[in-house]
C-alpha cells in the first residue's frame, strides 16, 4: 500500500518579472512555474488547483468572506520494508481452523452433478455427525460442557 504527504500552497497573487519574459500573464504564468518547479525538484507532484473560501476580520466586529487559490501537491512516503511489517504480524495459519468443516473425499464418478451432489451430502453428515471441539480461554483452560443435569431443575 502507497501512501502519500500533502503539502498546500497559497497560489502566487502577483506576476514575477524575468529576463525575457513580457506581460503580465507570461509573468503570471512564470511566476507559477516557478513555485511548481521548486516544489518539484524537492519531490512534490502537483495535483491541482482548489479555490477555498476563507472568513476574515473586517473592521473590529466585521467579518468578510474572500477566495484564496490553493496549489495541492503530493509526495510518496518512505514506507518500512515488507518484512518488518509482516513480523508484526501474529502468525495463526499452524492454529486450527474450527469455522472450517470438516472435508470429506467422495469417490469420483463419471457425472459430474452427481460427485457435487455426493460430496455436498457427505460434508452436511461429517458436519452434523462431529462434535464440536471446545475452543482455549486465552490463558490456556479449555471450558467445560455443561450438561442438562447440572442445570437445576425448575419448579
Amino acid at each position: 500500500m502507497t501512501g502519500y504527504e500533502y503539502k498546500v500552497v497559497p497560489a502566487p497573487t502577483r506576476p514575477l518579472k524575468a529576463k525575457g519574459v513580457k506581460g503580465t500573464s507570461a509573468r503570471f504564468a512564470n511566476a507559477l512555474e516557478t513555485v511548481m518547479n521548486d516544489l518539484g525538484t524537492d519531490g512534490w507532484e502537483y495535483q491541482r488547483t482548489d479555490t477555498l473560501p476563507v472568513e476574515e476580520r473586517q473592521g473590529l466586529t466585521g467579518k468578510t468572506t474572500t477566495f484564496q487559490n490553493m496549489l495541492v501537491f503530493r509526495r510518496r512516503l518512505a514506507m518500512a520494508p515488507a518484512a518488518e511489517v509482516t513480523a508484526l504480524i501474529e502468525d495463526r495459519s499452524k492454529a486450527d481452523d474450527l469455522s472450517a468443516p470438516p472435508q470429506v473425499a467422495a469417490a469420483p464418478t463419471d457425472d459430474p452433478d452427481e460427485d457435487t451432489a455426493k460430496s455436498a451430502d457427505a460434508r452436511v453428515e461429517a458436519t452434523l455427525t462431529s462434535q464440536p471441539t471446545p475452543v482455549p480461554f486465552a490463558n490456556g483452560a479449555t471450558p467445560s460442557r455443561r450438561t442438562d443435569d447440572a442445570l437445576p431443575a425448575a419448579e
